[in-house]
């Protein structure tokens, strides 16, 4: 039988005994990844898993789940069992069964170790007969007990059994979580701890507790330590809701002109899915002084300094309008008013109004009553059936309901079977109206067949109208046209062959369906399962909403990182990440990817920008015509002299300083130049202020790295060796040299740096073998192939060169891998062939 959602009982017994005053180290995460240590008592931390467990209670808001607390070992004596027959010393009923609410989280964060010695089995009786006499006859809910524990003292070893035999007949289920002794628990196997030096109390007591839940019935018992429990308890965790059955009627035909040729079920729905989003916060705001007077007078106790200037903020609706109404001016153009003109709103009342809908970019005003509702009749009727293949799925993406049949009629039950197994077999789905009760709103939606074993019922989602589909067109990617209705073959926006095969290879090595965990066959599965993937915002907020009521003191013990769980689906699996690292590679490369340059926003000069009319993009794949920009006789006077001032400069230079890299300030002179260039604003008296001076002046990087890489093309082995000697950098390091020689070799004119590249060749594949990169050395060799022989231009010069050098820069096979503690897929044949089979197309001359 299936656990109802709440209509449980959960009796927490805790001990509070000396033992759990001692005081122990807890060590608290914190938000930037560090670890603080904060001390508290065994008892304190065991208490942060009740008050988990009751906040759990309190946040789901089921009157049906209900708790209460137990102690023992404290000095008072008050249970139901003592008050009856005697006994059972030191037991206190804390907190009664109810449904808990935040004075519970407060009542139990007043619990405190006492000084008598509490007996834990006269605990576990007291509470199995409290829960049994408020429970009565009530077979149906569900009752599990919870027991704190440190196992430091010892037990009376009497009518064990007889609680056993009682729990066993009630089906109570037991958690046993012990409390930290000295930092330690008991031993959990599942958690990964075995302590090696407890005390023999300790021992005895825990062999008892493993002894005693052994006797129970399966699944009714476990025993587990502290620590393990608050993680567990602090995992996310869906809310699992039991939605009640409500009466409808689904009709097929028209049941009421001709009843003879039309079918009237009687059916129950219930909800499949639920949406959930995040709890809301109530707004609070400093109160004025008039605010505050009336919150003193109002209050009889002592009301705190800063509870006194804050309040909760309550939600009003008023209604005003502008009577000036807008400002135009003779072109018809709205006017802005200046800061200094205050608007004069006059505020109306709610019973002036009329209810307006707009059509178009007016307002039609529509009086209550002047258009009669609908009338409808409470059902659910079919409306008409097409095929499943034609449903777009993306249009159900509404929550879903159950449609049954009446679980107390047989004949409405075949009846609704006969429809359902006829739509599923023929593979049809019908579109349904939807109406919740007379009178109400109708709902358009997809009614479609499932069956579960010899069950047979319909799921039922809302589908949205026509209008409220928003489609989105644009212009093929393939066919495009110019000016003159020619069509257009080659263009940077038609993707080549070589671009559609990266992109093809990239969003291969994508592929999420085998990077998951290896299952009993060793067979990959996928790498996301929607059960195990949770709502970040949903389980944040209740996280901080838990530790809020834990906590006390929030500097002490501030909110801690999000659960791991909650993390596990943020970052991409690293297998998949390294086998795409070739593809991304390819695509950046056919794509000729940049980083895009920060924007620069000028400041407008007239505080007014032009609107852009509707055919401005109308030219989207047309050049622009160049138009000459023509400057002004004292921009070309600036821009004469600042360049004539540079020139100076960069002469005296090279003959201060005899070096081969172009001086900055001719670097300036380009900027400037582009700037004038580029520019079409109108002269004034201070552009030469605005002119950016030397010091200003962005100097590009002379070391030829590209943005985002740490290899430039100047130096790259010298690059290379510095960020392998980090060692925290190997493999972005290989990544980026392995892009600076495929782009330099590529390049025109590449023959005079052939030795300087198969020198970087030959340290890259070394450092691949030695880091375990041998995957990115496998990957790129071949990928360098296809470029030098396959594309065009291609650069078969440097192949020949590179393949003269044979074996040692070829690929790294089995053999080679095994030596360094590596694994790779290439044998030693392969490894071989990747040169002898490369016939030169032509003849090359080697010095």
């Amino acid at each position: 039988m299936t656990e109802r959602a709440g209509y449980t009982v959960t009796m927490f017994l805790v001990d509070v005994s000396p033992s759990t005053g001692k005081l122990r180290e807890v060590d608290v995460p914190l938000p930037n990844g560090e670890v603080q240590i904060v001390e508290m008592t065994n008892l304190e931390w065991a208490l942060q898993y009740v008050k988990l467990k009751v906040q759990e209670m309190i946040y789901n808001g089921r009157k049906t789940d209900q708790c209460g607390v137990i102690l023992f070992g404290t000095q008072e004596t008050s249970n139901i069992v003592n008050r009856k027959d005697g006994g059972y010393e030191h037991v206190y009923e804390f907190v009664p069964i109810g449904t808990p609410t935040a004075a519970t989280i407060a009542k139990i964060n007043s619990i405190c170790p006492a000084e008598e010695i509490g007996d834990p089995v006269d605990a576990l009786i007291v509470g199995v007969e409290t829960q049994d006499r408020y429970l009565g006859n009530k077979k149906t809910w569900t009752r599990k007990i919870v027991m704190l524990t440190d196992g430091e003292n010892p037990i009376e070893l009497e009518d064990w059994e007889v609680a056993i035999d009682k729990m066993n007949d009630l089906k109570i289920k037991l958690t046993v979580v012990s409390q930290p002794s000295r930092g330690i628990d008991f031993d959990d196997a599942d958690f990964g701890y075995k302590e090696e030096d407890k005390s023999t109390i300790k021992r005895a007591n825990e062999e008892f507790f493993h002894t005693f839940v052994d006797r129970l019935d399966p699944d009714l018992g476990i025993v587990g330590n502290c620590a393990f429990a608050i993680e567990e308890v602090s995992r996310p965790e869906v809310k699992q809701t039991k939605s009640a059955l409500m009466a409808n009627v689904l009709r097929l035909g028209d049941v009421e002109n001709h009843p003879e040729e039309a079918i009237e079920i009687v059916v129950k729905t219930s909800k499949c899915t639920a949406f959930a989003r995040p709890k809301s916060f109530k707004k609070f705001a400093r109160l004025g002084d008039e605010d505050e007077d009336i919150i003193m007078r109002n209050t009889d106790d002592d009301v705190d300094e800063l509870t006194a200037n804050y309040g909760q903020l309550s939600m009003q609706t008023q209604y005003v309008y502008d009577p000036s109404g807008a400002h135009e001016d003779d072109d018809g153009e709205v006017k802005e008013e200046e800061p200094e003109q205050k608007k004069e709103l006059v505020e109306i009342d709610k019973e002036d109004l009329v209810r307006g809908y707009k059509y178009g970019s007016s307002y039609v005003p529509v009086p209550d009553g002047n258009f009669p509702k609908l009338e409808t009749k409470k059902g659910i009727e079919i409306c008409g059936f097409f095929p499943e293949k034609n449903l777009r799925p993306e249009l159900s993406m509404g929550e879903v309901h159950y449609v049954w049949a009446d679980p107390a009629s047989p004949l409405q039950q075949v009846a609704m079977s006969s429809i359902a197994e006829a739509m599923y077999v023929r593979l049809l789905v019908a579109i349904a109206r939807w109406v919740t009760k007379d009178g109400a709103e109708p709902k358009m939606g997809i009614l479609k067949p499932e069956t579960h074993g010899t069950v047979a019922y319909f799921t039922w989602v809302q589908m949205p109208f026509a209008d409220d589909i928003r489609k989105y067109t644009f212009p093929s990617l393939d066919k495009l046209f110019n000016h003159k209705g020619e069509v257009v073959t080659k263009h940077p926006y038609i993707a080549t062959d070589e671009q559609m095969s990266a992109m093809d290879d990239f969003v291969d090595a994508l592929d999420l369906m085998d990077a998951g965990e290896k299952d009993e066959e060793e067979d990959r599965k996928p790498w996301y399962d929607i059960t195990l993937s949770y709502n970040p915002a949903i389980h944040r907020v209740k996280q901080a909403l838990f530790h809020a009521a834990i906590v006390q003191d929030l500097n002490r013990q501030p909110l801690p990182p999000p659960h791991p769980e909650l993390l596990k689906y943020f970052n991409a699996p690293r297998k998949v990440v390294k086998r795409a690292r070739g593809a991304i590679e390819a695509a950046r490369t056919a794509f000729n990817v940049k980083e895009v340059p920060k924007r620069v926003v000028r400041g407008r000069r007239d505080g007014h920008v032009r609107a852009r009319d509707d055919g401005d993009d109308a030219l989207l794949l047309d050049k622009q015509p160049n138009k000459r920009i023509k400057l002004s006789k004292t921009q070309s006077q600036v821009l004469s002299r600042t360049q004539a001032d540079a020139s100076a400069k960069s002469q005296q230079k090279n003959v201060t300083d005899d070096s081969e890299t172009e001086p900055e300030d001719d670097e300036q002179d380009l900027l400037l130049n582009q700037k004038f260039k580029g520019s079409s604003r109108p002269s004034s008296p201070t552009d030469e202020d605005r002119l950016p001076t030397p010091s200003q002046t962005p100097v590009p990087n002379d070391d030829g790295r590209a943005p985002g890489r740490i290899i430039g093309t100047v130096a790259p082995l010298t690059d290379f060796n510095k960020n392998i000697a980090h060692g925290d950098l190997v493999t972005k390091a290989v990544e980026d040299l392995a892009f600076v020689i495929r782009t330099v070799v590529l390049r025109p004119f590449s023959a005079s740096r052939v030795d300087e590249m198969l020198e970087c060749m030959q340290a890259l594949r070394k450092v691949c073998l030695e880091e375990d990169e041998i995957d990115a050395w496998n990957e790129f060799l071949p990928d360098l192939r296809r470029a030098c022989l396959d594309d065009d231009p291609g650069n078969e010069f440097f192949w020949t060169k590179l393949a003269a050098l044979g074996r040692s820069v070829s690929l790294i096979s089995k053999s080679e891998a095994a030596q360094q503690g590596g694994k790779s897929d290439i044998s030693d044949a392969d490894a071989e062939q990747l040169y002898s089979t490369f016939v030169p197309s032509r003849t090359v001359l080697v010095n």
